[in-house]
C-alpha cells in the first residue's frame, strides 16, 4: 500500500533504497582516553604516584586502616591536647608521623613504632618504654644487682623487678656520688645520652677542701691534664666559701670515670662531697635520696632533641 501524499506531493516516508554501497574509507584510529589517576589507580588498588604525604594509599601504611589507635587519641593520652584540639592541629600541619607531616583525618598509628613529632619535638608515645629521675643516696651502689650484695640502685626497685618491669641506669655514679640517675628501658636513647658525640652535659655540686678562688675557675676551664690526657668543665661557679671549704658548680660533657673528683684534685681542692644536681635539661630540683619520678613530657623532649632522636 502507498503511503499518502503530504501536500506538497512527497510521501509520508521515504521508500527504502535496497542500492548497497561499499565504502573504501580507512576505519578510524582507536580513540585515547584519558582515566583520571586516582581512578584508575583506586581501579587497579594500587600507591596513589604523585602525592608523598598520601599515608592511605601506602603499601607499608595498609594496616593502619584497620590497626593501631588513631592518632588524635594517642596524642590526647599523651596529653598533649584533647581529641579535637589535636585534630585542628593536625588540619595546621602541625603533626609528623615517621618523618611526614600528617595532612588526613583518622589515621591509625602504633604508638610502640611510630615516631610522632609535635611541632618538631617528639613526643612519647611509646606504652612499652619508661623513664624516670631517681636520686642516687651516698653509699649505694650503680648496679642492678650486686655481687656482693652491697646495696644498689636495684635494691629501690625490688617491688618494679617482681612486677616484671626492667630498668637500667643511664651511666654511673660511684659509690660515694649522689644525685641526678636517670632510669630507663629505652636502650636507644641511653645509648644516645651517654655517646661522647652527643657532648650531653651534666652539672655537679662539688664541696672540696679549700678556698676557690678565681684562679680555680680559670684552671678549670682552660683544661688540667689527667693521666688519660687532658679535662676542662664547660662553665664552673663558685657558689660557696665558708671556713676553709668551697661548694663550686662544675658542668662537662665529659663521662670520663671518676672526672670531676679528678680534676679537682688534681688543682688542689680534694673532693669531701658530690652531687649530680642535673643531666642536661632534668634537674633534682628537691627530691630527697631515694627518691624516684617519672620524667615530664617537657624534659623527655629536649632529652630526645639533644641525641637527634
Amino acid at each position: 500500500m502507498t503511503p499518502p501524499a503530504r501536500r506538497d506531493g512527497t510521501p509520508d516516508k521515504p521508500e527504502k533504497d535496497e542500492t548497497f554501497y561499499i565504502s573504501y574509507a580507512k576505519p578510524a584510529k582507536k580513540q585515547n582516553v584519558r582515566l583520571d589517576k586516582r581512578r584508575a589507580n583506586a581501579a587497579k588498588n594500587e600507591p596513589h604516584p604523585l602525592d608523598d604525604n598520601w599515608w592511605d594509599d601506602n603499601p607499608q601504611d595498609k594496616t593502619r586502616k584497620t590497626e593501631g589507635i588513631r592518632l588524635q587519641k594517642v596524642l590526647a593520652q599523651a596529653g598533649v591536647a584533647s581529641r579535637r584540639h589535636a585534630e585542628a592541629m593536625i588540619d595546621q600541619g602541625r603533626i609528623e608521623v615517621n618523618g611526614k607531616i600528617v595532612n588526613v583525618q583518622g589515621m591509625r598509628v602504633n604508638p610502640n613504632v611510630d615516631i610522632i613529632r609535635v611541632d618538631g619535638e617528639r613526643i612519647n608515645v611509646n606504652e612499652e618504654h619508661e623513664y624516670f629521675v631517681f636520686n642516687k643516696p651516698r653509699g649505694v651502689h650503680s648496679t642492678m644487682k650486686d655481687e656482693l650484695d652491697r646495696t644498689s640502685v636495684g635494691s629501690y626497685l625490688s617491688e618494679r623487678t617482681a612486677a616484671g618491669q626492667r630498668l637500667f641506669h643511664v651511666g654511673r655514679l660511684d659509690a660515694n656520688t649522689e644525685g641526678l640517675l636517670l632510669l630507663t628501658n629505652d636502650g636507644e636513647l641511653a645509648n644516645r645520652l651517654m655517646h661522647p658525640k652527643y657532648e650531653v652535659s651534666k652539672t655537679y655540686m662539688a664541696t672540696v677542701l679549700g678556698e676557690a678562688n678565681n684562679a680555680l675557675v680559670k684552671q678549670l676551664k682552660e683544661g688540667i691534664e689527667l693521666d688519660d690526657g687532658p679535662a676542662k668543665a664547660d662553665y664552673v661557679q663558685i657558689v660557696d666559701v665558708h671556713n676553709g671549704q668551697s661548694i663550686i658548680r662544675v658542668e662537662l660533657h665529659e663521662g670520663r670515670k671518676h672526672i670531676v673528683r679528678r680534676m679537682l684534685k688534681e688543682a688542689g681542692f680534694p673532693v669531701q662531697r658530690l652531687v649530680r644536681t642535673k643531666f642536661h635539661t632534668v634537674q633534682l630540683g628537691e627530691m630527697k635520696p631515694g627518691m624516684m619520678r617519672a620524667l615530664n613530657s617537657s624534659e623527655l623532649a629536649s632529652l630526645y632533641k639533644a641525641v637527634g632522636m
